[in-house]
């Protein structure tokens, strides 16, 4: 299991759940998924609230900046050359390979004009953003790396991201949603049960808008 009930040796070596959220810029509930998965190794006080080793978020945080940063690069690159096509361009934003494969077969079949691009997280995703500039940006909420609220955030800030137009799908309810709805005000959230039914339209009508804001 992800979570641990044994207590380090060095009770100063570990960070709170607030912690690693603020140092890995996430959401706290994205951390506290990241332990229940086993990305992060954890442990509880007697007087049960949680604590991250430190080794396990260093060792996280190796991984991204040096396997992900060179991944992102690979990733990104290809896109370069099928920027100029002239094909509406779609960049989705997902860690579920169901899901990608999904989206992929629904946008072939429907949007045959459309060039999909597929990032399995949000390190990835932010350097796919900054290469390709798409029309639509299609993301999860619930992302290894960075979540999908704290990257929607941080595009809010790039005045390119004004161009483009975001969808969100999720597999959370609403009350889960709460703690992102700082991302989320004035975006079309689709729930993945409904993705097959409702994302088409979605996507249509922000391929219709930024055609309408080209002209």
């Amino acid at each position: 299991m992800a979570s641990k009930n044994l207590t380090p040796a060095d009770p100063d070596a570990d960070f709170s759940t607030m912690e690693v959220a603020r140092l890995l810029g996430m959401a706290v509930r994205s951390v506290q998924l990241m332990v229940d998965r086993g990305e992060l190794s954890a442990w509880k006080t007697p007087g049960g609230h949680r604590r991250i080793s430190r080794e396990s978020v260093d060792g996280w945080l190796a991984r991204r900046t040096g396997a992900k940063a060179a991944g992102a690069a690979d990733k990104a690159m290809p896109a370069l050359s099928t920027a100029a096509s002239g094909k509406p361009r779609v960049l989705l934003i997902e860690d579920s390979v169901h899901y990608q494969n999904l989206l992929s077969l629904m946008v072939a079949q429907q949007f045959p004009q459309v060039e999909l691009h597929t990032a399995p997280d949000g390190i990835v995703g932010l350097a796919m953003y900054g290469q390709l500039q798409p029309q639509v940006l299609i993301v999860d909420i619930l992302l290894p790396g960075i979540d999908g609220a704290t990257l929607i955030t941080s595009l809010r800030s790039q005045p390119q991201f004004a161009n483009s137009r975001l969808i969100v799908v999720t597999s959370l309810d609403h009350s889960q949603l709460a703690p992102y709805a700082f991302a989320l005000s004035g975006v079309p959230v689709v729930h993945k049960p409904r993705l097959v039914a409702e994302l088409p339209t979605l996507l249509q009508q922000a391929l219709a808008e930024t055609r309408q804001a080209a002209v």
